[in-house]
């Protein structure tokens, strides 16, 4: 018996240590003021561990981002100038500190195994920890001008998603606009902020849908050689629309040192400014208005949004939702009437609602968040055309939760009307 007890002893150090090194991040009370209906602490450790795939880490990263440093992210209070975050007091730096793997090309932060836009990802996370090692601060860099000169290109200029070959994916706008407008405003580069607001015109340009009536303004997935998607994919959409959002919030927030009367060689002007958030808004709201008109399924927006035989899914509801808090509540730098705003406001609460409703009654369709946090139908993370309901976890999937969360709780704290905790 003694043995035993000096056996255990002597292994609990090692064991508390693998504990505490793979712990997903405990949220604060600061992060976390209020409940959405559901647990959210429990998404929050499977956004965190679930994990395994360069965007997916970039996702991870952005949601942890958004949840622990609000004020320094896009849509924060004081994103720039870019302050200085050590890892050891964030847990988004620490967690991408952690999956980054500097590299070459078009894998400079991670493998993207053929992507160009998923190790991009990763991009803000790289600057920020740039701010305190040059390592990273070069391979943000290297990474831009991979992105700007040498990736492929369609026909209109639009950066390809794939590297060996030109495809458009709408996952690509959350990749990689968000991080090349968030690098131009960080190092004063007029230019690839420019290229970023470019960058979501051009591929809308190609993958607005030619649809008429309810499914009017929603994007295509894919567009290109090796893995076509012409259908309305409900995630696809609100990839691009969140991408364009952090867009939209970077440009408005952008040092003013960017902005100038009349455009020069390191400045833009202050008419392209005006005009890029038009555009943007437009954009964007195209997207959202679509979504919040196609018939849902038990209040899930269904995997591809204007057919009926699919079913409803967590994954894209979740981030579409988060798009309207966001939108709601920049809407007075958008020129958005209160109707408008409180239009967006009033579905999000909708969707937060339908996640967290009652999980008393047993036979309820939307029962959407399990007791271990997992979010329930998502559609397979790695097959979007898979009519098998995701049930054992997306990562992608649990990461929108925690974004629609913290667009949520963010605003509540704007106390923007229609927005309750």
């Amino acid at each position: 018996m003694l043995q035993q007890l000096l056996l255990v002893i002597s292994i609990l150090p090692s064991y508390l240590s693998f504990e505490l090194a793979t712990r997903p991040p405990k949220p604060s009370n600061s992060a976390v003021p209020f409940l959405p209906g559901f647990d959210i602490n429990a998404v929050i450790a499977l956004a965190a561990s679930l994990p395994s795939h360069s965007w997916e880490f970039g996702t991870a990263s952005e949601a942890l981002l958004e949840l622990y440093d609000a004020p320094h992210a896009v849509f924060g209070s004081n994103p720039f100038p870019v302050p200085t975050i050590l890892p050891a007091d964030s847990p988004a730096l620490k967690y991408a500190q952690e999956k980054i793997v500097i590299g070459q090309g078009p894998n400079g932060l991670s493998n993207g195994d053929g992507a160009v836009g998923d190790p991009a990802s990763l991009g803000v996370s790289a600057v920020l920890l740039g701010m305190s090692s040059k390592d990273y601060a070069s391979a943000a860099k290297e990474e831009v001008d991979y992105i700007l000169g040498e990736a492929p290109r369609w026909w209109n200029g639009a950066i390809s998603h794939r590297v060996q070959y030109a495809e458009l994916w709408a996952d690509f706008v959350y990749m990689v606009p968000p991080f090349l407008a968030y690098y131009g405003a960080a190092t004063n580069n007029a230019s690839v902020l420019s290229a970023s607001v470019d960058q979501c015109r051009l591929y809308r340009q190609i993958l607005r849908a030619n649809t008429t009536g309810v499914a009017v303004g929603l994007w295509e997935h894919i567009i290109g050689p090796q893995n076509a998607d012409p259908g309305i994919w409900s995630t696809g959409n609100a990839w691009a629309a969140a991408g364009m959002t952090r867009v939209l919030a970077t440009v408005i927030k952008a040092p003013s040192s960017l902005f100038t009367k009349k455009a020069s060689p390191t400045q833009l002007s202050n008419a392209w400014k005006t005009q890029a958030v038009s555009d943007l808004t437009m954009a964007i709201r195209e997207i959202l208005d679509a979504a919040m008109r196609v018939p849902t399924d038990g209040g899930l927006l269904r995997n591809y949004l204007n057919d009926p035989t699919w079913f409803g899914e967590t994954s894209g509801t979740a981030l579409l939702a988060s798009v309207a808090y966001r939108i709601g509540v920049l809407a007075p730098s958008l020129g958005l009437s209160g109707s408008d705003a409180a239009t967006y406001i009033q579905w999000a609460e909708g969707i937060r609602r339908v996640f967290g409703q009652d999980r008393g009654d047993k036979s309820a369709k939307a029962v959407h968040i399990t007791s271990n946090g997992t979010a329930t139908p998502a559609i397979n993370p790695l097959g979007w055309g898979d009519r098998q309901p995701w049930t054992a976890g997306s990562p992608e999937g649990q990461n929108f939760v925690v974004l629609m969360y913290a667009a949520w709780r963010d605003c509540v704290h704007a106390n923007v009307h229609g927005c309750n905790a």
